[in-house]
């Protein structure tokens, strides 16, 4: 079945997100730098792309589960109202998918963590620590990358993971989670070349959303 999409975030990645609906021949029925100015009417026929700002979403989420068909979204720097946002997508009764990085390698560096992070905690004597570069425009610090790699880590190893983030000029995204012992050191690193790969796993969350309902992270789907 065909989907219409509404772009909330007219930037950068509103930008990319268009020209991959447009290779894919999926129909962008309004892209929108003010979501709340959307038609109800139209908005309740439409999966929504948000890429915006944490502030944005804070002041939008309650209009977005309340009006769109179901939503995507890939703004980072809300995971302290997370819960709150996902209670009430649920109570509205629309699906959401949310990512703090839609790449579909960076999902594959998600799992890779985990299962070395177990692996390494049966072994023993190695600490982890995590780094990101972003460019300077990114508000928040550290990424929702980083923070979600973190989280996985800890989680499966029993780790501690410190996190240091840098700014500069124009680096869509570095991730690396190092393992480091007194002997040697293991480095995952995840290196993104352009924005398209995150545009391109928003894309494919939003045409998994005519399948589902309820909320789900996009790393538990893929």
């Amino acid at each position: 079945m065909a989907i219409k999409v509404v772009i909330s975030g007219y930037g950068r990645m509103g930008h990319m997100v268009e020209q991959v609906l447009a290779k894919k021949g999926i129909e962008l029925a309004l892209a929108s730098e003010d979501i709340t100015a959307v038609d109800p009417a139209l908005a309740k026929q439409c999966v929504c792309i948000d890429f915006t700002q944490p502030d944005a979403i804070r002041a939008n989420y309650k209009f977005l589960a309340e009006h769109f068909k179901a939503c995507v979204i890939g703004t980072t720097g809300w995971h302290d109202i997370q819960s709150e946002v996902v209670a009430y997508f649920e109570k509205c009764g629309t699906p959401m998918i949310y990512a703090s990085n839609f790449s579909i390698g960076v999902n594959l560096l998600f799992k890779a963590a985990d299962y070395l992070a177990r692996l390494s905690a049966k072994a023993g004597g190695y600490a982890t620590s995590i780094e990101e570069i972003h460019h300077i425009h990114k508000l928040d610090a550290p990424s929702g990358t980083a923070i979600t790699l973190g989280k996985i880590v800890d989680a499966a190893g029993g780790y501690d993971t410190p996190i240091s983030s840098q700014r500069i000029g124009e680096v869509p995204g570095i991730h690396s989670l190092t393992f480091t012992s007194d002997c040697d050191k293991i480095t995952l690193t995840h290196e993104a070349f352009s924005r398209e790969g995150l545009a391109q796993g928003a894309v494919e969350a939003a045409l998994m959303c005519e399948n589902i309902s309820g909320v789900h992270e996009f790393k538990d789907l893929i």
